[in-house]
């Protein structure tokens, strides 16, 4: 018996939309790096780009639990000396709660030429409106 390896041509991608409403911003991350990935699928193989499409809405309704509001912190650096810019999530998340949950997902999915091509698949929006209808998403219940 050998093992199904499936080809690049065989794969299907569908669309999924999270409503992160109400759900902690690490728990709505995770599902959808497993949906970019495709590892719900009993074809996955890691070497493989086999994931679908994610529309997460509503990211600013999405919560963090404990004291993560005011204590962590978003560090990035402009290249330049002495240059570390520092932002608490309550910050973040008032103003581009679109990138906290992007940040969320990237550290998720890995750090190759298939996580990134997996985050490509990935859209963010802070309301629960998104312009993806056409293309007949289903909802991801979690």
């Amino acid at each position: 018996m050998s093992t199904y390896m499936p080809k690049a041509s065989e794969i299907t991608r569908k669309w999924y939309v999270l409503d992160a409403a109400g759900k902690p911003l690490g728990r709505v991350a995770t599902v959808a790096a497993d949906l970019l990935r495709g590892k719900y699928k009993t074809t996955f193989v890691p070497h493989l780009d086999c994931g679908d499409h994610v529309i997460i809405i509503n990211a600013d309704k999405a919560i963090l639990t404990g004291n993560k509001l005011q204590a962590k912190i978003y560090y990035r650096h402009t290249g330049w000396a002495g240059h570390l810019k520092e932002t608490k999530y309550v910050t973040l998340m008032k103003t581009k709660p679109e990138l906290a949950m992007k940040l969320a997902v990237k550290g998720m999915v890995p750090d190759t030429v298939i996580g990134r091509d997996a985050l490509s698949r990935l859209r963010i929006y802070k309301g629960d409106a998104h312009k993806h209808e056409a293309q007949k998403p289903e909802t991801w219940a979690f």
